[in-house]
């Protein structure tokens, strides 16, 4: 069976609109909740700042955490935000490729997402 849908995509929606999407709800908890979204923010923040590991490498294993609970937001948010941060095409394939030797198959499921991803950045 061929994974790919006939206009070529991995998966029919396309993730540069679902990242798009989740960015919108994001703004909108921001706004309901402004306290905590603030907080949220900073820790953020702090959190992938470079420090002993940069930035890049900290979105690239949390987007392995991601991939592996399967965290469709935390997948578009930290492979947007390694692609920022200057991640390789090949160290985001590196990355699916340990997730898919924990995960097994179950691995690749969410991984398809970061793909196609890459693919509609044309980084792919």
């Amino acid at each position: 069976m061929e994974p790919f849908h006939s206009e070529g995509k991995i998966m029919s929606e396309s993730q540069i609109d679902l990242n798009n999407n989740r960015k919108k709800q994001l703004g909108r908890v921001l706004e309901v909740m402004p306290k905590q979204g603030k907080q949220l923010l900073n820790q953020i923040g702090e959190t992938y700042k470079d420090g002993a590991l940069e930035r890049k490498s900290k979105h690239l294993i949390a987007l392995a955490i991601a991939l592996g609970v399967g965290c469709q937001n935390c997948v578009l948010f930290h492979t947007e935000a390694a692609l920022e941060a200057g991640a390789t095409k090949e160290e985001f394939l590196e990355t699916i490729s340990i997730v898919i030797s924990m995960r097994g198959t179950t691995g690749v499921a969410e991984s398809l997402r970061v793909i196609q991803f890459l693919d509609e950045s044309g980084k792919l």
